[in-house]
């Protein structure tokens, strides 16, 4: 076991040692950015609350506080997961003259101007009617990682039951209309086809699943539920447990729930689901896809510590 710990220390060791050299990452020598350069990088908070973990590159480095490191704010971040460590300390080597002005600044503002999201997205499937636009929630390590795939494809990708159905196929589905906060993220146009949208940036393709027959394809987003599911939701607390257990199991009868390690794998691996180049990705961007460094921190370990290589 301490083996097998000190290799991977050293590993990802030499992984953030590159990245901490690099021109793109030059201040990042933490690795901070490889998870959080991810526009929709969103956890649920209680109630209707979000937040937002996206850090936008290149806005963090020109702003006032771009030549600093993100631990030198951060002091308590040592370890994947930090759900709950957000403490954050102005005035360890700064603002120390000001210390109690900044304690009451309310800093979950600072990031404000560096990070994207979708505000709404009207899509019109039957999901929609009952989940939020980020849905994930219970598994800590990577709800915020799941629910950035909002943004870039529908949630029957994910949770078809694909041993009710036969030939499913995965391709682009027409673009919806989407709010952002920030920058607008995610295909602006169907890269198979280079149909572009650039007139108006709040349209974005998603990738859909579809069960074809022949030449024929027929699209597996539910919406045919939507308005049973508004007037499930309207009855929802008067309805007995037996009664909603019922409607929920109806509306649910063609999702599967994978575990997490199986649900990365299905899609970024070489024998994926998702042929990345069929969908019209190019090399480069399809090598990401498969090999997206982040998968090896939610597929193979529950808790990641960061090795200090740049303790001052």
């Amino acid at each position: 076991m301490l083996r097998q710990v000190i290799a991977i220390s050293l590993i990802l060791g030499i992984y953030f040692l590159s990245l901490g050299t690099s021109n793109s990452f030059g201040l990042d020598e933490d690795g901070c950015l490889t998870c959080h350069q991810y526009p929709g990088l969103v956890r649920l908070e209680k109630g209707d609350g979000i937040k937002v973990l996206h850090i936008d590159e290149k806005k963090y480095f020109s702003s006032p506080h771009g030549k600093l490191r993100c631990k030198e704010c951060h002091t308590v971040i040592s370890k994947v997961p930090h759900t709950g460590e957000t403490t954050t300390d102005c005035t360890t080597e700064c603002h120390q003259d000001d210390a109690a002005k900044i304690r009451n600044y309310p800093l979950k503002t600072l990031h404000k101007n560096e990070q994207s999201y979708i505000v709404s997205l009207k899509d019109g499937s039957s999901c929609r009617t009952c989940h939020p636009t980020y849905p994930h929630s219970e598994n800590q390590l990577v709800r915020a990682f799941l629910n950035m795939h909002t943004g870039f494809m529908f949630c029957e990708v994910c949770h078809i039951n694909r041993s009710k159905i036969n030939h499913l196929v995965y391709d682009w589905e027409n673009s919806e209309n989407a709010d952002f906060s920030g920058e607008p993220f995610g295909t602006y146009f169907n890269p198979r086809t280079n149909t572009a949208h650039k007139a108006d940036k709040h349209f974005i393709s998603r990738i859909a699943v579809f069960s074809a027959d022949g030449a024929k394809k027929k699209g597996l987003i539910h919406v045919e539920d939507a308005e049973a599911a508004r007037e499930f939701m309207a009855a929802k607390k008067k309805l007995q447990p037996e009664v909603e257990k019922e409607k929920l199991t109806f509306f649910h009868r063609d999702v599967e729930r994978e575990k997490i390690s199986v649900a990365c794998n299905e899609c970024h691996s070489v024998d994926g689901i998702l042929n990345f180049e069929k969908l019209g990705f190019d090399e480069k961007k399809t090598k990401h896809l498969i090999y997206i460094n982040i998968k090896g921190l939610v597929t193979k370990y529950k808790v990641f510590y960061f090795p200090k290589l740049f303790e001052k």
